[in-house]
């Protein structure tokens, strides 16, 4: 019997809209700036939609930026903080039922929503439970990707790992020295904001540990863990291929596309998606 296909992997960034992108750092000298998601989605995988951790746009603008965007893309979408920054998450879930009947614009261009809490939110597992409960799983007969960026240090427990599972979460790799940054696969997708790009180098990181997350992301993509990432917990076994998500984020932002483009290359020239 051959073996399952590895999932999709898509390379990105966290937004598109930065004036040191532009002039042909990564966007082509004299492109208007209202081509640039265009131009940017066909270079990269995914995009993270960071204003709506902020402001939830009307409908109507998801559905633009859907259609500027190619088949296959997808766009993630930090939710916004006035539902994650609530002291008692439970509550969460009318509010969350909003922005996400919202973003539902986007159509199949809708990739993980991330939900990001602070670093001094409550920790306790029953809490994400709680708020995990609230969520919906599906809208508009999709179902929906939920990714956990925990940057409370405490809250990082088995049991934070064994709820996350239980409702198929994915719990964010921060790649930061800044956050934890923890690497149990929770579900059927991997999440990676890796935060770490530096100035002084073109493709933002050192070519060997881009080789290093290329080789990472097409073991996660195959079902199979990264045991040389920190783990919370040691029980992670293969399973089913997984659609996994690197992006670069922050640290050096005007490297974060080349580091994308670059990773993505690597992965196209080992035959991975």
């Amino acid at each position: 019997m051959s073996k399952a296909a590895p999932g999709p992997i898509r390379t990105g960034i966290g937004g598109w809209v930065f004036p040191a992108w532009r002039g042909g750092t990564f966007y082509p000298a004299g492109l208007p700036q209202r081509e640039e998601l265009a131009h940017a989605s066909r270079q990269l995988g995914c995009i993270e939609i960071n204003s709506t951790f902020y402001r939830a746009q009307k409908p109507a603008v998801y559905a633009q930026w859907r259609e500027q965007t190619p088949p296959g893309f997808r766009f993630s979408a930090k939710a916004p903080r006035t539902i994650t920054q609530r002291h008692d998450l439970a509550e969460a879930g009318a509010r969350a039922e909003g922005f996400i009947d919202g973003i539902c614009a986007l159509g199949d261009r809708l990739g993980p929503l991330v939900w990001q809490f602070a670093d001094r939110h409550p920790g306790a597992a029953a809490d994400f439970e709680r708020f995990l409960d609230a969520l919906p799983k599906q809208a508009h007969g999709r179902p929906l990707q939920h990714a956990l960026e925990v940057r409370n240090p405490a809250a990082w427990t088995p049991e934070l790992v064994a709820v996350a599972r239980a409702h198929g979460a994915a719990l964010v790799y921060s790649g930061s020295s800044d956050y934890p940054s923890f690497a149990d696969p929770t579900a059927d997708f991997i999440y990676a904001r890796l935060m770490q790009s530096r100035a002084n180098l073109r493709a933002g990181y050192p070519e060997r540990t881009l080789e290093q997350w290329c080789l990472r992301a097409m073991r996660w993509a195959r079902g199979e863990d990264n045991p040389d990432l920190p783990h919370v917990a040691a029980d992670a076994k293969p399973g089913a291929p997984r659609e996994v998500y690197v992006l670069f984020i922050g640290a050096a932002k005007h490297r974060n596309p080349g580091a994308a483009v670059a990773l993505r290359k690597q992965l196209e020239g080992v035959g991975g998606k």
